[in-house]
């Protein structure tokens, strides 16, 4: 079955209005901007998406599916809890060394939007939590799960500070400390009493 018009229209607006958040930033980027990038009419892009908020919020899921999709398909590559960790580090160097790489968009929309109340704030906590609870669930199945808890806690926060690093232009030193560091937080929690 093929999409129908309005669906494609759709995605191409939340794909339109990702490219372009993601380069200048969501308060920089006027709705008539993305209007007149994705060439829909005004009336096209309020039926999709009532408010900018809207936009937003659907293009920060967006992302979230897509890097879940591909974390899925490299967790089936490997069978060691340690492995999958390693390959969700191997797909952030392959996204820092990518000519596309302009730092966490989770981060920059939560840097725009504090308010733990607003959509946006809330649709980045549902992103990085998200991966937390990922590395716990993987983690589980060498550990308890409070330590698995508290390791998957420890590597998003080094998944974040390299993520940071990166875009301060010190790729290679990031994820080769995070993958050290990594290293170490899970096989302190396997051996923990």
């Amino acid at each position: 079955m093929t999409p129908s018009p309005a669906i494609d229209k759709r995605q191409h607006v939340v794909e339109t209005a990702y490219t372009l958040f993601k380069r200048a930033g969501f308060h920089a980027t006027g709705i008539d901007r993305i209007i007149a990038e994705a060439d829909v009419a005004k009336m096209t892009m309020y039926r999709h998406f009532p408010s900018k908020d809207e936009l937003i919020v659907e293009v920060l899921d967006y992302r979230a599916r897509r890097f879940e999709r591909q974390l899925d398909q490299l967790a089936q590559e490997v069978a060691t809890p340690e492995r999958k960790i390693a390959k969700i580090l191997d797909w952030h160097e392959r996204w820092f060394s990518s000519p596309d790489f302009h730092g966490c968009l989770f981060a920059h929309a939560l840097a725009e939007f504090g308010d733990p109340a607003h959509p946006v704030f809330q649709a980045v906590a549902r992103q990085k939590n998200g991966l937390k609870r990922r590395m716990q669930a993987i983690l589980e199945a060498v550990m308890p799960s409070k330590r698995a808890e508290g390791a998957a806690a420890a590597l998003l926060m080094l998944i974040e500070g390299a993520t940071l690093m990166a875009q301060m232009g010190e790729a290679e030193a990031a994820i080769d400390s995070a993958r050290k560091a990594a290293d170490a937080v899970i096989a302190s929690a396997r051996t923990a009493q």
